[in-house]
This record gives C-alpha cells, sequence and structure tokens, in this order.
C-alpha cells in the first residue's frame, strides 16, 4: 500500500467485514471513482487508482466480504449464495464516499461487474451514482442449459459441492509478475489458479445473469468494455493469452450489455485481457482511454 492510501474496515452484519481502500487524487474537482473487483481477486490495481487521482477523482475500492483484505481465518474464500449479499458493502462505502462527493461513478470487473449492475438496479431510484462503468462483466455462461438447470438445482441442495477445483493458472500466469506477467498481488488473496468453484456459489452467478437477461432499468450512462475474443479452456500461458480474455465469454457481454439499462455504451479493446486494465501495453492505456472519453459526459 502507498503512503497516499489509507483503508477502512467497514462492519457488516452478522459479524463479517469488508474493507475501502482510498487514494486522494492531489486536486480533487470531478469526485469519486469506487471500484469493485471480481471473484479470485481483490483491489491492487494501483495504476488504476494513480491513472483517475491523476484526472481529478478521489479513488476508492472494496474488498468484499472473503476476499483480499477482508478475508478471514475460518471464512471461505470468495463465497456467497445470494450475489445481493454484497449490496450491503457498496451501499456502505457509497455512504462513506458521500459524505464527501456528490458525484460517484461505480466501476465493477467481471463479477463484480454482474453484482454493481444488479446493485445499480435496485438502487436505481435512489440517485446514489452518476455512472456505472464495466470491465468485461460476467453477464453469461457458456454452458447449455441444461448443465446450467443440473447446476442450479445441485447449488440448491448441496451448496458446498465442488463443482470445478480451480479456474487453472493460463490467465494467473499471464499477469503475475512471477511468470509472464507485469503485476505483483497476493497469491493468498488471488491464487494463480484462483480458488474452488461451489455449487452454491456458481448457482448464485447464474442467478444473478437470469436478472439481467430479463432486462434492468440502471437509470445512469453505462459504459461495457470488453476485449475483441475470448480463450477459453487454455490449459497453460502463451503470448494468446495475453491478448483475449481467458476467463469468460465476451459474446455474452456483447450480447446482454444493452441490456443493463436504457443508455448503454458498448466497446470492444483490441487484444484486451480480462482485466482489461491489466493488458499489456498500449492496450490498456486504450481501456482506460475509452473510460475517461465516457466520464467527460457521464
Amino acid at each position: 500500500m502507498s503512503s497516499d492510501e489509507d483503508t477502512t474496515v467497514l462492519p457488516l452484519r452478522g459479524g463479517a467485514s469488508a474493507t475501502l481502500v482510498r487514494r486522494r487524487a492531489a486536486a480533487n474537482d470531478r469526485g469519486a471513482i469506487l471500484y469493485v473487483h471480481g471473484f479470485a481477486d481483490y483491489f491492487f490495481q494501483e495504476h488504476v487508482a494513480e491513472h483517475f487521482t491523476a484526472q481529478g477523482y478521489d479513488f476508492y475500492a472494496v474488498d468484499l466480504r472473503g476476499y483480499g483484505r477482508s478475508l478471514r481465518d475460518g471464512e471461505v474464500p470468495n463465497y456467497t449464495t445470494d450475489m445481493a449479499v454484497y449490496f450491503e458493502e457498496i451501499d456502505a462505502a457509497i455512504a462513506v464516499i458521500r459524505e464527501e462527493h456528490s458525484r460517484v461513478v461505480l466501476m465493477g470487473h467481471s463479477t463484480g461487474g454482474l453484482t454493481t449492475s444488479l446493485w445499480a438496479h435496485e438502487r436505481r431510484s435512489s440517485e446514489l451514482i452518476d455512472a456505472l462503468v464495466l470491465n468485461s462483466p460476467w453477464l453469461d455462461v457458456v454452458e447449455p442449459p441444461l448443465v446450467r438447470r443440473v447446476v442450479r438445482l445441485i447449488g440448491g441442495l448441496a451448496p458446498k459441492v465442488k463443482i470445478r477445483a480451480n479456474l487453472g493458472e493460463a490467465y494467473g500466469a499471464a499477469i503475475h509478475n512471477s511468470r509472464n506477467g507485469e503485476w505483483d498481488f497476493d497469491l493468498k488473496w488471488k491464487p494463480l489458479a484462483g480458488f474452488p468453484v461451489l455449487a452454491g456459489w456458481i448457482r448464485a452467478v447464474l442467478v444473478a445473469q437470469e436478472k439481467v437477461h430479463k432486462g434492468l432499468d440502471v437509470r445512469v450512462p453505462v459504459l461495457v468494455l470488453h476485449s475483441d475474443k475470448s480463450m477459453l479452456n487454455a490449459r497453460e500461458w502463451s503470448e494468446d493469452v495475453s491478448k483475449a480474455d481467458a476467463v469468460l465469454d465476451v459474446e455474452g457481454m456483447r450480447r446482454w450489455g444493452p441490456k443493463i439499462g436504457s443508455s448503454v455504451r458498448v466497446v470492444e479493446i483490441k487484444a484486451g485481457m480480462h482485466d482489461l486494465f491489466l493488458s499489456p501495453e498500449p492496450v490498456r492505456a486504450a481501456a482506460l482511454a475509452e473510460v475517461d472519453e465516457f466520464l467527460k459526459t457521464a
């Protein structure tokens, strides 16, 4: 953590807690950004905070309960049976931010993009945010309907059953600086292969995605960013993994992104990785430039 960054514990119901990370701009005149990470993830993208503080935003990120800085001994990492559980920490973070800022941009990556979309829909009448930015949001799965139904059934009956042992190391190896990437992050909080995928968690994702497919009513401008291609099921790193979304199917983002609200801009980032902001240069600069341009009028 850098010297100009601080953290605040957000107490939650049931004894859980989340962690709010903050980096202040030298001269704030644009408001604030709140970043929500994805699965097998936490906030470590300091270059993203630096980019937006240089633009005049105070930058905040929340490590959700059971993730990163908020992971406690005895907790099942990154696990929930209802994505709406995380609305509590988003509410708490927004409340802290709005004590100082009247303009707030919500930003979500991957599963965080799914959760923030649902949160913005449920809070649409509260005027708590001014724009929503989604970085490779998880809006659909590639599995056929029968498999989805079976997984939902298992997830309801035996939520702790392991569906997958992990996510595989191809993507992690493409981003961590011990392998083929540029970035340093805590491998206890973000293992290269991720965490086990449990049935109750994937059921929660499927239920949330079905809500998106029926159409949401997010009433602020929305930007959806995604790569131009996917490379799913890669077993090991190759240069191609560093030029594609190796985690999610971008077709689902193209198809369902426009269903999030009435003012949605969907932008393809050529050769982008799953976390577009972790892509090699000049790709990540192109992704951040798209956000900058969007926020000029959002």
